[in-house]
């Protein structure tokens, strides 16, 4: 077992300890740009990878009550049906053929770029929201647009591995402006269980899972969140937070280049 992949998994667990974005927009990446492996075959594994290490996140929010079920089904009933499509789509594709990795490659840096403007603008547009919180229109559309929201994020997970984190919490926090964030981030994680759970089965299914991969990253990224968890109350975000969006602009620039 190659040692840089548990190394790896480490490093990007310790950084979702403390930043909180979902590993995908780290781990996919990593896996393409740095260790070569086929984009297909990385976010699968890497699908995988996020309903294992996600999963015991959701149980604590579940145990504190952080979880809007209601927002998490709602989400749910657009991402999961979505997210098969994308699959049986998908499956029409030739295996690990330069086209398919041209278009994981393209889906991947847009999902990174989206992802680093949720970072950088989720204060401004939870701002906004709260000042038109009492608008018709807004409380009206609100349940339609979140179904609509989790069919977006279905399709942008399945293909990418990236999007149901940190572009899904700041979607929401527009959404539910009055709603307090660890509700949102509690709903937003148990949404993601199921919807990376049933993407990483799909891509299971078509011959997209790497499970000696998935292993050693595990091995690392376990110890790697609950070493980030403890240390991020002593660092500050407007430091971490900009830091990474920048991360992602680049990494999401070279693989649209690609």
């Amino acid at each position: 077992m190659d040692w840089l992949y548990p190394l790896s998994g480490f490093v990007v667990g310790t950084i979702v300890g403390l930043t909180g974005v979902g590993g995908g927009s780290l781990m996919t990446p990593l896996l393409v740009l740095i260790f070569g492996i086929h984009p297909a075959t990385a976010v699968g594994t890497d699908l995988l990878y996020a309903a294992i290490t996600k999963a015991g996140g959701t149980a604590v929010h579940a145990r504190k009550e952080h979880v809007d079920w209601r927002i998490t089904g709602l989400l749910a009933s657009g991402s999961i049906p979505a997210s098969v499509v994308t699959i049986w789509a998908l499956s029409f594709l030739p295996k690990q053929s330069a086209a398919v990795s041209h278009v994981i490659s393209i889906s991947l840096g847009i999902a990174l770029l989206l992802t680093a403007l949720a970072i950088v603008f989720r204060q401004q547009l939870q701002r906004y929201a709260l000042l038109h919180a009492g608008d018709r229109t807004h409380t009206r559309f609100q349940s339609p647009t979140t179904v609509g929201v989790g069919v977006i994020l279905g399709i942008l997970v399945t293909v990418s591995s990236v999007g149901a984190g940190a572009l899904g919490v700041a979607v929401l926090f527009f959404l539910y402006p009055k709603l307090p964030a660890i509700r949102i981030v509690g709903s937003d994680l148990a949404h993601a269980v199921p919807l990376t759970l049933v993407a990483g089965v799909g891509h299971w299914a078509i011959g997209g899972v790497d499970w000696t991969l998935l292993g050693s990253l595990l091995l690392g990224s376990l110890p790697g969140i609950w070493l980030g968890s403890h240390v991020s109350a002593k660092v500050p975000e407007r430091v971490l937070r900009p830091m990474l969006a920048s991360m992602l602009v680049l990494v999401g620039g070279k693989l649209i280049s690609l």
